[in-house]
């Protein structure tokens, strides 16, 4: 297997995988968004001299080099095995994953990661890979943590956060995407504790708010909507109503 993937291509779903669980549930998930989307699935492996930890005494570029083809192998056939006859292309890189993903995600649909991959400090909820991806991907990036049902990716709600803010604006698009493609119903909060303290500040975020549901609605028409606008702050409202949801969106940054 060359592991090699033009990349002039368009990536679709790309998806990072080094074998760990984590990257083994983002592996699943992406496969399962693939198919919902009809996209195509790219499947990314970095590799690194010296890495993983067991090939740093041999200091030996193609032993590192080899493992990444194995282990991007290994990703490969369980993606075919889980979508079928759907498009899957291969990407090995060399250097660190982060960069890796950010790098392509430019040319991708979405990037997807899991929550933690082989490297890192036990304990932490993101490890550094997603960290960054998140922090550093262009577009649309999705992590994976979690216990979720394959079949529909899972139940419950997507939630959603906004208050008119342009990031905002795009994570409800996506939102009322995801929400139509699972055939559930969108959550949108709007939390108003960060808002300037006058009234007409509070009032032009509602407004706002209502505004770009509108305008998103009307691209999904089927999708059932809840509101919820609270003055609680915008971590403290979401984790609370993320708490039985599917999926959490958010843009990159708000207003502040």
């Amino acid at each position: 297997m060359s592991g090699q993937s033009d990349e002039s291509q368009p990536a679709g779903i790309l998806v990072g995988y080094d074998g760990s669980p984590g990257s083994d549930e983002a592996l699943v998930w992406a496969v399962t968004e693939a198919r919902a989307r009809k996209s195509v699935l790219t499947v990314c492996q970095a590799w690194q001299p010296g890495y993983p930890a067991r090939l740093m005494a041999a200091g030996a570029p193609d032993l590192a080099r080899q493992e990444g083809e194995r282990v991007l192998a290994r990703g490969i056939r369980r993606a075919q095995a889980l979508l079928g006859p759907g498009e899957i292309r291969p990407l090995l890189t060399a250097g660190p994953a982060a960069a890796a993903l950010c790098e392509n995600s430019a040319r991708a649909q979405m990037v997807v990661a899991g929550s933690r991959g082989l490297g890192g400090l036990r304990g932490l909820l993101l490890g550094s890979v997603s960290l960054q991806v998140a922090t550093y991907g262009a577009g649309r990036v999705v992590v994976v943590r979690g216990h979720w049902r394959g079949s529909g990716h899972g139940q419950g709600p997507v939630v959603v956060g906004t208050e008119g803010s342009p990031a905002s604006a795009a994570a409800l698009v996506f939102a009322f995407e995801e929400a139509a493609l699972r055939e559930t119903w969108l959550l949108a909060v709007c939390a108003l504790a960060d808002a300037p303290g006058s009234l007409d500040g509070r009032d032009q975020i509602e407004n706002h708010f209502e505004h770009l549901l509108g305008q998103a609605q009307k691209e999904h028409p089927k999708v059932v909507v809840r509101r919820h606008v609270t003055d609680s702050s915008a971590r403290a409202a979401l984790l609370t109503a993320a708490h039985d949801a599917q999926m959490l969106v958010v843009g990159a940054r708000g207003l502040g």
